[in-house]
């Protein structure tokens, strides 16, 4: 049994994500999200899946990295 790093739950099923050089304990994806997913830096949601990456900046879509990246996501599309 482990401790999730963001609710601090003890819970048997519990599970890790490694990224680089650290390892974080979750017990539910949600808490995952919390901690690894990275900020729209337009709307501030999560971004879960496919977003856009424009100067090293994420958005979790088209319209948002438009809106504060607009001559570099001039050409940034969703796809499906």
């Amino acid at each position: 049994m482990a401790t999730c790093d963001v609710c601090g739950n003890e819970y048997v099923k519990s599970f890790e994500i490694h990224i680089e050089n650290s390892v974080h304990t979750f017990d539910s994806l949600e808490c995952a999200i919390q901690r690894v997913a990275p900020t729209c830096g337009n709307c501030g949601c999560r971004v879960v899946g496919h977003g856009v990456e424009v100067g090293g900046a994420f958005y979790c879509c088209a319209h948002c990295a438009r809106i504060v990246e607009p001559r570099v996501a001039a050409r940034v599309a969703d796809h499906a």
